[in-house]
């Protein structure tokens, strides 16, 4: 354990933000893994229920937020985003994912340190648990947002005439406006969208980076003209905000099914 610690604050630094990111929300965490664990072959399955315990996936997918004020990692805040700021060219973007930004978080350098540690044979139970939590981050439009508002966590909006930031609406108002548990929504997306699974596992990490980029650029956009309607708001982004939950658990499955080859 005490190798695995320094090789987390190796990749890490303190963050600066004093806005909680709470990434995807409990609901959306869960959805993301049970989709990854419905698309594991069997020794990837195998290994991850011996190290999480059986559909420990899905049960161990928010331990990272909640540990985020806990002395055990306390570098461990900004490994949940990579901001960027707004304009960028795709170049610069995709470079992001080789050539890790000095600002804006740290979850490409997190991740790839966490997954170089399993792949190597080292890590543990909580390393594990981090690589499924981080892997679903990354297609979070507001953990790729803006530097200048925290990640949307400064943009205020009201939801159904409550105070919120455009952050937590995507992270969890989204999500918990279409009713469904995480099994239902899990079972969902798996039958809406499983056509997409062969084009999902045939894009490079760059192509779907910049597709989250272009998103949260879109989101944006939409601010300046949304009309405050909540009902609007969940009609314009629903489809985008499932597509991302059932992208990140194509992809989490896709890079298990790597390191437990």
């Amino acid at each position: 354990m005490k190798r695995f610690l320094q090789l987390l604050i190796v990749c890490a630094c303190l963050s600066a933000y004093s806005l909680p990111a709470l990434s995807w929300g409990q609901k959306g965490h869960r959805v993301i893994a049970k989709i990854a664990y419905d698309n594991l072959n069997r020794k990837a399955k195998k290994a991850v229920d011996k190290t999480l315990g059986k559909g420990g996936i899905v049960y161990w997918a928010n331990w990272p937020d909640e540990i985020k004020s806990d002395t055990i990692y306390p570098t461990s805040y900004d490994w949940h985003f990579q901001d960027f700021d707004g304009g960028l060219s795709d170049s610069i973007v995709a470079d992001a994912l080789i050539h890790y930004p000095a600002e804006g978080g740290n979850m490409f350098r997190a991740l790839d340190s966490l997954v170089a540690v399993l792949k190597a044979g080292k890590g543990d139970a909580h390393t594990l648990r981090f690589v499924v939590h981080l892997s679903g981050d990354r297609y979070c439009p507001m953990h790729m947002a803006h530097m200048d508002d925290k990640g949307g966590n400064t943009v205020k909006m009201k939801w159904f005439g409550e105070n919120t930031r455009l952050h937590t609406v995507w992270d969890t108002h989204l999500i918990e406006s279409q009713g469904y548990s995480y099994t239902e929504y899990a079972e969902k997306l798996e039958l809406e969208y499983g056509w997409a699974k062969k084009y999902i596992n045939a894009q490079t990490d760059a192509t779907l980076l910049l597709d989250t980029y272009h998103l949260t650029s879109d989101i944006y956009e939409y601010q300046t003209t949304w009309d405050g309607n909540t009902y609007h708001y969940i009609y314009r982004w629903h489809t985008e905000m499932e597509q991302q939950l059932y992208i990140a658990g194509i992809r989490l499955a896709q890079l298990l099914n790597e390191i437990y080859k």
